[in-house]
């Protein structure tokens, strides 16, 4: 009789890397230096991607300036997430020396964190934000600040020091109270698009007035929302307005229309008498997003490629041939791959302009240790937006390598002796 016995080595690993492009020329995952025709009174300014946190347009978005009372989207998320509505807040002399715009609270006046919430981000009270600060922070306003960084941080805003919880202007051994148009952006999206306590920031800052009291009921006062783009686009969503002398007129605010959430920060856009210029900016920003961007599926689009359908199929082939070691064999040939994109992954989306490009790389391990299992993960697909990773998805063994031993090959040179091909 005769046969044959084919011997295979499946060794180290070792990774394939190759890339392919869908659609059009590559671009910057930012989107910052497109379009110079926009014409912004700002010095710095920011239209972000509410939804994936992508920036479509940038002017000077890392420049590290002031901020002023934007500062207290961050205070008011702090007191939310930290804080108890029903908290009751007792003034101190501290808090009750800050200059206006004031709540006009007293020494030892006590209020409930909710009403200082809405006095803090309708009328911009600055005692009510110091007042907050200390009852989060355990009396101490260095602490609360202390855990504005930390979450300034945590949220990947890497330009941001906070000194203040109202955003007057100060200063540290960190140094001036600051951040950019792009962090600040990121700490919007964060009060709207991420934090557990979203719902209750977007119902205050959506609120055009209301009354509030201390806790004796006797001190009643109406706050009123001063920020009127509330009022300026359908689908406005939330906003805050700041001003100093160093910060000049600031805004970072929030749209959702057609599907769209667009942010959009400015620092720096005028000074007395230029009061307007920050609507005229946010308009023009807004209405430039809604215009030139659009969502795109970018699974979807990645199975349109021929690799990527192979790989779903099961048709590509990976685990070559290495170095065995001396006291093994192993089988011939190869083992097929699948990538299975997900249905939650196929809704993944992301603003972009029409002539941007969705590019996939793909590492595939090319040797592999036997015995290889089903299911083993024999590399990764990862998609980008130009240098911007926007996901990646496993690649796995569809079919097992066995590992060969001597007695494996025995026993099956020995079945094919006995049972050989009809052949």
């Amino acid at each position: 009789m005769f046969f044959t016995l084919a011997v295979c080595l499946i060794g180290t690993q070792f990774c394939s890397v190759y890339s392919l492009t869908i659609k059009a020329e590559e671009q910057s995952g930012k989107a910052t230096e497109m379009d110079s025709s926009l014409q912004l009174f700002s010095r710095s300014a920011v239209l972000l991607d509410g939804e994936s946190g992508r920036v479509l347009y940038g002017k000077d978005e890392m420049k590290e300036r002031p901020m002023a009372s934007t500062t207290k989207i961050m205070t008011c998320i702090l007191a939310l997430e930290q804080g108890n509505p029903n908290d009751i807040v007792t003034v101190s002399q501290k808090a009750a020396s800050q200059p206006e715009v004031h709540l006009g609270m007293k020494n030892g006046d006590s209020f409930y964190l909710n009403d200082l919430l809405f006095s803090l981000m309708l009328e911009s009270h600055n005692d009510s934000a110091w007042a907050v600060a200390e009852h989060i922070g355990d009396g101490s306003v260095e602490k609360f600040t202390g855990l504005m960084n930390k979450k300034a941080e945590e949220i990947g805003c890497d330009n941001t020091h906070f000194v203040t919880p109202n955003g007057l202007d100060g200063e540290d051994e960190g140094g001036i109270h600051r951040t950019t148009a792009e962090d600040l952006a990121k700490i919007m999206r964060y009060c709207i698009m991420v934090s557990p306590k979203k719902k209750e920031f977007l119902s205050i800052t959506q609120t055009r007035s209301k009354e509030i009291t201390d806790t004796s009921g006797k001190k009643k006062v109406i706050c009123r929302n001063h920020n009127a783009f509330l009022d300026m686009m359908d689908g406005a969503l939330t906003g805050k307005t700041g001003f100093t002398a160093d910060a000049g007129y600031c805004y970072v605010g929030a749209v959702r229309k057609e599907e769209k959430t667009l942010i959009v920060a400015l620092l720096a856009c005028g000074w007395p008498n230029n009061k307007g210029y920050k609507w005229k900016d946010m308009k023009t920003l807004i209405q430039y997003g809604l215009n030139n961007y659009t969502y795109r599926y970018f699974w979807q689009e990645a199975e349109e490629n021929e690799t990527i359908r192979l790989l779903q199929a099961g048709k590509q082939k990976t685990v070559s041939e290495a170095a065995a070691k001396k006291e093994n064999l192993y089988q011939d040939g190869v083992t097929k791959i699948f990538l299975d994109i997900t249905s939650e992954q196929k809704e993944k989306r992301i603003l972009m302009r029409p002539d941007e490009k969705i590019s996939l790389q793909i590492h595939e391990k090319e040797k592999m240790h036997a015995p290889v299992k089903r299911g083993d993960k024999a590399g990764n697909v990862e998609i980008y937006l130009g240098d911007q990773k926007l996901d990646e998805q496993g690649i796995y063994v569809g079919e097992a390598v066995p590992r060969k031993t001597f007695r494996w090959v025995y026993q099956n040179i020995w079945k094919e002796f006995l049972y050989g091909s009809k052949e």
